[in-house]
């Protein structure tokens, strides 16, 4: 095995939606069929790519990566093939709200090196049955942690927490702090995430996070908010 850095070499474009197929089904010609987590060689116009059916916001598409030289190219076509489908540009964002509303961890701020995977939401990901790094490092599956990563929905939907922030309890103790935040548009709700107690862990248990040094009230909800069953990322 030979592994290789490629990144400065390639571009990246996420196409997601429920009218991601349909674009670029108009501008290639290649079989789309493949399925939930896999990965193909395709050709979108003009430009060869590898499309990964993965997606970072709760919504059915692809990552295309194609070489960075033709990047330009691949975006101007599927900005033109996605006009009469309603295709907007979105930045980060605009990604960091839909994956709020999924319930999609980010790396570095709701997961680090440090935690585990089943207080992280993420034992869905874990197989047992065979070995691998880090094994013996894992808590019992059944236990967790001593704190879980719980998903939060503020009261006021115009108190948006970005990090950081206090989460008490109604007492004024202080139990956690926020670990992302922002507001889900698409449910209309403002959501944050931060790690909990396990005791506190549980759908319906009433917090407060500060924000801005206002205390706005907050409950832990079942995550994720939108599309629980995973329809629309499989469609």
């Amino acid at each position: 095995m030979t592994i290789r850095d490629v990144t400065s070499s390639l571009a990246c474009f996420g196409l997601w939606g429920p009218n991601a197929r349909s674009i670029v089904e108009s501008v290639s010609a290649d079989d789309l069929s493949f399925r939930f987590m896999q990965a193909r060689q395709i050709t979108i116009g003009e430009v060869p790519c590898w499309a990964l059916r993965v997606t970072y916001v709760g919504e059915s598409g692809w990552e295309l990566y194609p070489a960075a030289e033709f990047g330009l190219r691949l975006w101007d076509t599927l900005v033109q093939a996605g006009a009469p489908f309603g295709l907007v540009p979105g930045g980060y964002r605009a990604i960091d709200s839909l994956r709020l509303e999924k319930g999609y961890r980010a790396w570095g701020s709701d997961i680090t090196n440090d935690t585990d995977p089943y207080s992280s939401g993420l034992g869905f990901a874990v197989r047992l049955d065979h070995e691998f790094i880090g094994r013996d490092a894992l808590p019992d599956p059944s236990t967790g942690g001593e704190q879980s990563l719980c998903c939060l929905v503020l009261a006021d939907s115009q108190s948006v927490a970005m990090g950081n922030e206090p989460v008490s309890l109604p007492t004024g103790e202080i139990v956690g702090r926020i670990t992302s935040g922002g507001q889900g548009y698409s449910l209309g709700v403002s959501i944050a995430y931060s790690w909990l107690p396990r005791a506190l862990a549980d759908p319906g248990t009433a917090v407060s996070v500060e924000v801005f040094g206002v205390a706005v009230a907050a409950e832990v909800r079942a995550d994720p908010l939108y599309d629980p069953t995973g329809a629309r990322v499989r469609a």
